[in-house]
């Protein structure tokens, strides 16, 4: 595999696997959107999140993560993450070559495939307090379970440090 070549879900599952993480995957029908993912509440439990990649004039990429309820205000969050302007979403071309994901598939496990620290991550503290965190595996077509704690360890074994703030209203 080139190191150019996005990872894929085995590829997640065996990394989570060599860090001693906890996860489990339930296939699904893709979705693209949070209200398509509403159908799978019952069947998955834990925060279930919802990912905007946002830049800001200069360059600077971010991956929030949200739970799926939350709302974020585009005009303000570059003064909670410390951007340089106020954002704008990021192009669907830089997504897969800094996070290996299309447009509706982004994860925070895209870090996994950010191998040269190009997105800085902000997980957001509401979601942070469920215990399970849910999030697709690369894909739009299954989602992964993991502890909230170990998607801060998966984070810095991807050489990111996640900044854990409110970013929702």
């Amino acid at each position: 595999m080139s190191e150019s070549q996005p990872k894929s879900a085995d590829d997640l599952f065996h990394f989570l696997d060599e860090l001693g993480i906890e996860h489990k995957t339930k296939r699904h029908q893709p979705v693209f959107t949070v209200a398509e993912s509403v159908a799978l509440r019952d069947e998955i439990p834990g925060g279930h999140t919802k990912n905007l990649f946002v830049k800001d004039k200069k360059d600077n990429y971010f991956l929030l993560t949200v739970e799926e309820h939350a709302t974020v205000d585009l005009k303000t969050i570059h003064q909670v993450i410390g951007a340089a302007s106020k954002v704008s979403f990021g192009k669907p071309e830089k997504l897969m070559e800094y996070l290996g994901v299309i447009p509706g598939a982004v994860t925070a496990f895209g870090a996994i495939n950010d191998t040269g620290g190009n997105v800085k991550v902000i997980l957001d503290e509401e979601l942070m307090k469920f215990d399970i965190v849910n999030c697709h595996p690369l894909s739009n077509d299954a989602t992964t379970s993991i502890a909230s704690s170990d998607l801060l360890r998966f984070m810095e074994a991807t050489g990111h440090e996640p900044l854990v703030l409110k970013v929702t209203a």
